[in-house]
């Protein structure tokens, strides 16, 4: 089977470490700025960064159409923090005028987990992988609730109770991270959904 190509979304965010993450899980990765740049690639990153700049990015950009229609069309994508709120079909804390790209049936929290200084690191066990992934979140979302189709595939404990909270899923071709496994230098998560490219092409 030949190599997937991957494009990650280049408006806004942590880009050149998700080239270099899916590089080293042997798939083609290339920057996406463009509708014709997104018609070229087999699947997508859409990186962290601002969620309510990356959305009137890609509306700016022509993107948010092409976007939704590969989405249904079965494109796999995966989004860690502020892309797990795009392709969130429901937010909470987010603008009124926020537009996601949608595809998880899930409703997400924006900054849920606080501000910049409240950044922080921590060892999550990872469905299907057998040492814990490293979650480095930073201004993160969490999920509040999930659909039926939906698999958790991470949580972590929660601060305030008993509860914990939902930080990674999967739902078809769509997978999404509150946290950034780009930023630790373990690209099993990467790895991860290029197997899941893999699969979706065959």
């Amino acid at each position: 089977m030949s190599t997937p190509t991957i494009g990650v979304l280049a408006l806004q965010g942590d880009v050149r470490e998700h080239l270099v993450a899916l590089a080293a899980a042997d798939a083609l990765a290339r920057p996406v700025r463009r509708p014709e740049e997104l018609a070229e690639v087999d699947a997508l990153v859409m990186p962290g960064g601002e969620s309510t700049t990356i959305s009137k990015l890609a509306v700016l950009f022509g993107l948010m159409d092409p976007l939704r229609e590969r989405v249904r069309a079965g494109m796999p994508v995966y989004g860690t923090c502020a892309g797990m709120i795009m392709l969130a079909d429901k937010i909470l804390d987010g603008r009124d005028d926020q537009e996601t790209v949608g595809g998880i049936d899930m409703t997400v929290r924006r900054n849920a987990f606080g501000r910049q200084n409240e950044s922080f690191e921590t060892a999550i066990p990872f469905e299907g992988m057998a040492e814990p992934v490293t979650g480095v979140f930073i201004r993160a979302p969490w999920v509040e609730s999930v659909g039926a189709g939906v698999e958790v595939l991470a949580e972590v404990p929660a601060a305030d109770g008993p509860d914990a909270r939902i930080v990674a899923v999967r739902q078809g071709n769509l997978l999404a991270t509150s946290f950034h496994p780009e930023l630790t230098g373990d690209h099993r998560v990467h790895e991860y959904f290029v197997r899941m490219v893999e699969a979706a092409a065959r």
